[in-house]
């Protein structure tokens, strides 16, 4: 393409870089890519590859907008917008490739990342309509908080493709881990 934007917003929840999410795609702007992590995920990049995310951040959005370079200007700004919008605190556009590069790293390393952070997770694959990407992320939240077993979430959300990792340690009972797997799961479906 003959212009690239990589944006990396960061929003106090999850529930927030959702709404982001569904604006972007309801205004009829298309991203080469849409990416969000969780606090967890987060958490766990930083310790892998130090990818320098928004600190305090509950969520990040990477948001990779190209094509013609008007196109890709008047994008950045409209996304930028809706992320301030729906609460995002912090938003930088990266300057050249190498920030481009350790913004993506970030992003790249979540799932291996994850393992400093568990000693083991199941993960599962859940698909929902993007506008719904709000409210499944504020149930998983809530189911995470009701069972005490932490979830991490990594996903596509440009096309609304789920991975939350259910974290598995010394103290987590399995089966109520793979209960709240199937519960998350569930929920996609429903």
């Amino acid at each position: 393409p003959a212009a690239v934007t990589t944006l990396l917003a960061g929003f106090g929840t999850t529930g927030e870089g959702g709404a982001a999410v569904s604006a972007i795609i309801a205004a009829g702007i298309m991203p080469a890519a849409i990416e969000m992590m969780d606090a967890l995920s987060i958490e766990a990049a930083e310790a892998a590859v130090h990818c320098n995310y928004p600190a305090g951040a509950g969520a990040v959005l990477v948001v990779e907008l190209d094509g013609p370079q008007a196109d890709v200007e008047a994008e950045t700004a409209a996304v930028r917008q809706m992320c301030t919008r729906a609460g995002a605190f912090e938003i930088r556009a990266a300057a050249d490739p190498a920030e481009r590069a350790v913004i993506w790293a970030g992003r790249k390393s979540a799932f291996a990342a994850v393992g400093r952070i568990s000693t083991a997770y199941i993960v599962q694959d859940g698909v929902v309509p993007r506008t719904a990407l709000q409210a499944v992320l504020d149930r998983i939240a809530q189911m995470s908080a009701e069972t005490g077993i932490r979830v991490a979430n990594v996903f596509h959300a440009g096309d609304g493709n789920l991975h939350p990792l259910v974290l598995l340690d010394a103290e987590t009972d399995p089966e109520a881990a793979e209960e709240l797997s199937g519960a998350i799961l569930d929920l996609c479906i429903e």
